[in-house]
């Protein structure tokens, strides 16, 4: 038997969506930028699944920009934007993930400043620190809404309303959110906001960009003017259907789910804080309903991890993108964590399916 608790690095995919995707890697192989009407089928495919998406971040169906995933949402936000302005300043909390610190670094290398906003002992940003962020050479702000290590919920409405103050653009990756929270775009007051759909019982290799009309970008992608001329290539439109499909489900199923996770989250914290010196970490924080970071200073975190795998227990060590490697966690890091706790930590993250 196997239990699989790692649903933060990636969801079984639906059945129903897989059913909703075959007939588009069938017969309806059209592409959707053909006239006939294979394509103009695809076509309808791909702008009914912007529209399903759009809904469950209550956004515009024109505000959603297809993309290959989370990373590259990000790296659109983060570049995209920034290629059409005066360069200046890029603000960006402690604990992002990979996928935006990495482009962050690149613009660094081509001029940029970068400043990073710290958090605190619990892993939520300051406001502080955003504060201190700002200037007005800041060109563009971008803080998680969701921690996908620790789950800690970021107060986005705080930052917002420091960083509308300036003449700052604003972007959030709601990756880990996703289908875990109701997210409103239009009332989040960001203009920018990377998805993905591997995430929500969705096929991989797939996500978006909501963008609003201030948000001028430059694409990263040149070619065919694919959506809106803002990312070219033949949309993959078997995996945009199921991300629609995902997203119906998710917002039908929203509520259930969350109750199910907060049920289940409680059973596991009371279990494991009966294991000796064990640290959940932040507890006092507002997190994710399906989340639990704990350190298990007895054991080895690798060793753990694999003894568990032996047993048909999957977990990982902290985000998957990194949980090969020997480095700690740049988040418990930026917590200003205990180094005996380090390295001995389990993300545990459950899914719709949990007992």
């Amino acid at each position: 038997m196997s239990i699989y608790l790692d649903h933060n690095s990636t969801t079984p995919l639906d059945e129903h969506v897989l059913e909703t995707m075959l007939p588009f890697l069938r017969s309806q192989y059209g592409n959707p930028s053909s006239t006939h009407q294979l394509g103009r089928a695809a076509r309808r495919a791909v702008e009914t699944a912007r529209e399903q998406v759009a809904a469950l971040v209550n956004a515009a169906s024109d505000q959603i920009i297809f993309t290959s995933g989370g990373t590259e949402a990000n790296n659109l936000a983060l570049k995209g934007v920034l290629t059409n302005l005066p360069c200046g300043r890029l603000a960006v909390s402690a604990i992002e993930h990979a996928s935006l610190r990495g482009p962050a670094a690149a613009l660094m290398r081509q001029g940029y400043s970068v400043d990073t906003m710290a958090v605190d002992a619990q892993g939520s940003i300051s406001l502080d620190a955003v504060r201190r962020a700002l200037c007005p050479e800041t060109r563009l702000v971008s803080v998680m809404l969701a921690n996908n290590e620790t789950g800690v919920i970021q107060d986005l409405p705080g930052v917002v309303a420091l960083v509308r103050e300036t003449k700052a653009l604003m972007h959030t990756d709601a990756v880990q959110a996703l289908g875990k929270l109701r997210i409103d775009f239009a009332a989040s007051g960001a203009h920018l906001m990377s998805l993905s759909a591997h995430k929500i019982y969705g096929p991989k290799g797939i996500g978006a960009l909501v963008a609003d009309t201030r948000a001028v970008l430059a694409p990263l992608l040149h070619g065919g003017g694919h959506e809106h001329g803002r990312r070219a290539g033949t949309e993959n439109v078997a995996a945009i259907v199921g991300f629609g499909a995902a997203a119906v489900l998710a917002q039908q199923e929203l509520d259930t789910r969350r109750e199910h996770w907060r049920e289940l989250c409680h059973y596991l914290e009371q279990g494991l804080r009966r294991l000796p010196g064990a640290v959940i970490f932040s507890e006092a924080a507002q997190r994710l309903p399906n989340t639990v970071l704990v350190s298990l200073p007895e054991f080895a975190g690798e060793t753990l991890l694999m003894n568990l795998d032996q047993v048909g227990i999957m977990v990982s060590t902290a985000s998957a993108c990194t949980s090969g490697s020997l480095v700690p966690s740049h988040v418990l890091l930026a917590m200003d964590v205990a180094p005996r706790l380090l390295r001995n930590v389990l993300r545990i993250s459950l899914g719709k399916a949990s007992t």
